[in-house]
């Protein structure tokens, strides 16, 4: 029951009292607090390091892709990296080639499909095609409208390539020209090495109208169509 203010508790009743300066009459508390048990060995094992508190953290599980070239190729083995960057040199080392042949990847499709494009995450199914530099070319084209009818995106390692060309537009005269996934090497002898796709916009936009100007492009290294193959059945008859 608690003890209400006003109320004197004899000293028989007294609990013992750590009291700083106390008088005579008050009791000072000199028990030495008891050590606390040493700690058990685990039971069925020998007992665990210490560990100072601090939570173990499991080791992180290592992640591995799979990739090809999309022009065919084996697959290998990609991991540790952590941008475009580094898992294009992964994937240069891996097949022996170097980082600036590769223009961009797709994921899950080795075709040349924009919708497919790599982007900023990489799931644990996804399986990576990466499209390498193959013929190049360069043409002249007459800018006879304000737009040229191409939508311009970037690998993020400093590749500007053709992501849509529109049906109709001065470039869509000529397909064989510009096909998407070209990339955009130089403009009126202007590297576009290095820039992003919106720097590569505005050099277009800027161009003056109705003059003509040189578009140096590299097609991405495109698979062999299917051979038709001739089976011939001889029906041989003896006479």
């Amino acid at each position: 029951m608690p003890i209400l203010s006003g109320q004197k508790k004899s000293g028989s009743e007294r609990s013992p009292k750590h009291v700083q300066g106390a008088g005579p009459g008050v009791k000072k508390n000199t028990a030495t607090p008891p050590l606390p048990a040493p700690p058990s060995p685990a039971v069925g094992g020998p007992r665990a390091a210490p560990t100072g508190g601090r939570r173990v953290v499991p080791p992180r599980q290592e992640l591995i892709f799979h990739c090809q070239l999309a022009h065919g190729s084996p697959t290998k083995e990609i991991k540790d990296f952590t941008n475009v960057k580094e898992l294009y040199a992964r994937i240069a080392a891996a097949f022996g080639i170097s980082p600036d042949q590769i223009i961009f990847c797709t994921l899950n499709s080795h075709k040349i499909d924009m919708t497919k494009l790599l982007g900023g995450q990489i799931g644990l199914e996804d399986f990576i095609f990466a499209h390498v530099k193959g013929t190049e070319k360069e043409m002249t084209i007459n800018k006879t409208e304000p737009a040229l009818g191409l939508t311009i995106t970037d690998n993020g390692a400093g590749y500007p390539f053709v992501k849509r060309v529109r049906e109709g537009s001065v470039v869509a005269q000529d397909e064989a020209a510009t096909r998407v996934g070209d990339l955009i090497v130089s403009i009126n002898g202007r590297s576009m090495v290095g820039l992003r796709h919106f720097d590569v916009a505005k050099t277009l936009k800027e161009l003056p109208l109705y003059q003509e100007f040189s578009l140096r492009l590299v097609e991405p290294q495109r698979t062999f169509g299917r051979l038709r193959v001739c089976v011939c059945v001889c029906v041989c008859v003896s006479v």
